[in-house]
């Protein structure tokens, strides 16, 4: 059935790791790749959530806003902490809801579909354009209104968590445009680098 074939592509997604480390899952090499079902969109929403270098790396952004005395908890290992749970609280609320929830209220896919083709300019736009403009569960283009909505939520959720001077509507759009800009980023390393670099499920070219 089409949610078995998409079962086995999740599992194919789940091993793809940039220079065999880097948990690569949200990314599609296949064209004709089967819609996810609700279960598998928060199946891979947590499994990325607990993966070893997720969990890692949340340790070393922590180690890096301390250096930074950002957000403002002071210093010392108990304002580690709070970093650390901070940044961790970042994460999972952005990948559940933008990852799993609202996909699966919306109907919409999570992942990012690699062109690997066409013009640089084509592929460029592509990439641009991910946190924008998404493919449903009917395979048609749409607004990307997951991510955008999963961003902007995890960061109005933050101010219950975070202290004072970091609370406001000015710092939740500012992490939004944030978190934006690094996806744009981060598809056009997609599309241009990472396949390269990543085990499991290369493209084709």
């Amino acid at each position: 059935t089409a949610e078995e074939v998409a079962t086995e592509q999740v599992k194919v997604e789940e091993q793809q790791r940039v220079l065999g480390i880097i948990p690569n899952f949200y990314v599609v090499y296949d064209h004709n790749a089967e819609p996810l079902t609700a279960k598998l969109k928060f199946r891979l929403a947590f499994r990325t959530s607990i993966d070893p270098v997720t969990i890692f790396g949340v340790g070393v952004l922590a180690a890096i806003n301390q250096a930074g005395d950002t957000p403002n908890y002071g210093q010392g290992w108990g304002a580690y902490g709070q970093r650390y749970g901070a940044a961790a609280a970042d994460g999972i609320s952005d990948i559940m809801i933008g990852g799993a929830i609202l996909p699966s209220l919306l109907h919409q896919d999570p992942r990012y579909f690699y062109q690997g083709e066409g013009t640089t300019k084509s592929r460029t736009l592509h990439a641009l354009s991910s946190p924008f403009v998404c493919r449903g569960d009917n395979g048609r283009l749409q607004p990307n209104y997951s991510t955008i909505g999963g961003d902007l939520a995890s960061a109005a959720l933050a101010n219950v968590y975070y202290p004072a001077s970091d609370r406001g509507v000015r710092q939740t759009f500012d992490t939004v445009l944030i978190n934006t800009a690094e996806r744009m980023f981060t598809a056009l390393a997609q599309e241009f680098i990472m396949g390269k670099l990543t085990s499991h499920g290369k493209p084709k070219n």
